[in-house]
């Protein structure tokens, strides 16, 4: 008898085992935005040993994000800003190639392009490591000297978005219009974003200030630079913002360590 009921448990584990790896991963950053408002007590604060992700700088819009977990992550990345070891994930976006290389070292294993083939979008949404990845897609101008006949391509840039240690990081890519209220859904709560405010190659600074303040994330990275004044971006986004300049290249944070009023670090170790 128990020999019956383990067989028809087992044969009933396997079956199912196929439809539960074919389920969606789920986003916690949606799930957290989604949800309804907690109140918590004052003093509540989260364990002191909490997990840490390490954010480098390392030029234009190329961001090195190392994970507890040992994962290496690069944004924007084209092979021509480099910081330590290889990553592990590179994401791209095809803008310029000052943004994406078609021919990435090939010993990064997980090469993730923010553009689709055949006019589809791209679709991401995976896991690697600790963390989970995953994209929402917008329009971007096409290249000088293409005349295809349509101003923007469609589905041709993507927002990364990247949830490991209870944290949520965005990375706004090479955008180029203002977010409607679909994309704002899609991307859920951000605990950190970066953020292109070089107000010419990208968007307007009144643009990008729009969006950096409606996402309300409570820390704030620029990238693209170039020559921007910090200030006008700034005073663009309002005094609801602290600024955090530092001489060091990298960022250490926790879910814990999160700074109570949004703040815009600019890291200047480069």
């Amino acid at each position: 008898m128990w020999r019956l009921l383990t067989a028809i448990l087992t044969l009933l584990g396997a079956s199912l085992a196929p439809a539960t790896a074919q389920q969606p991963q789920r986003s916690e950053c949606l799930a957290m935005a989604n949800a309804a408002p907690r109140a918590l007590p004052v003093a509540f604060r989260q364990a002191a040993n909490a997990a840490e992700v390490e954010i480098t700088y390392a030029g234009h819009s190329t961001y090195f994000i190392d994970t507890p977990g040992g994962l290496r992550i690069a944004t924007d990345y084209s092979g021509a800003y480099q910081v330590g070891r290889l990553p592990d994930v590179a994401t791209m976006n095809r803008a310029h190639s000052t943004h994406y290389s078609l021919y990435p070292d090939k010993r990064i294993p997980h090469v993730l392009h923010g553009w689709g083939e055949d006019g589809k979008p791209a679709v991401i949404s995976e896991r690697i490591g600790d963390t989970f990845i995953r994209n929402v897609t917008t329009d971007i101008r096409r290249y000088f000297g293409d005349d295809a006949g349509t101003d923007m391509i469609r589905d041709g840039n993507s927002i990364f978005i990247f949830e490991v240690a209870g944290l949520c990081i965005g990375h706004l890519g090479h955008l180029h219009h203002k977010l409607d209220d679909s994309h704002f859904a899609q991307i859920g709560r951000l605990d950190i974003v970066m953020v292109p405010i070089d107000g010419t190659y990208t968007m307007s600074l009144d643009g990008i200030s729009e969006i950096t303040k409606r996402l309300r994330a409570s820390v704030v990275l620029p990238m693209h630079r170039f020559a921007t004044p910090l200030d006008d971006f700034m005073r663009r986004i309002g005094r609801d913002f602290q600024i955090d300049r530092r001489l060091e290249r990298s960022l250490r944070i926790s879910r814990d360590s999160l700074p109570g009023t949004p703040t815009v670090i600019i890291l200047d170790g480069v």
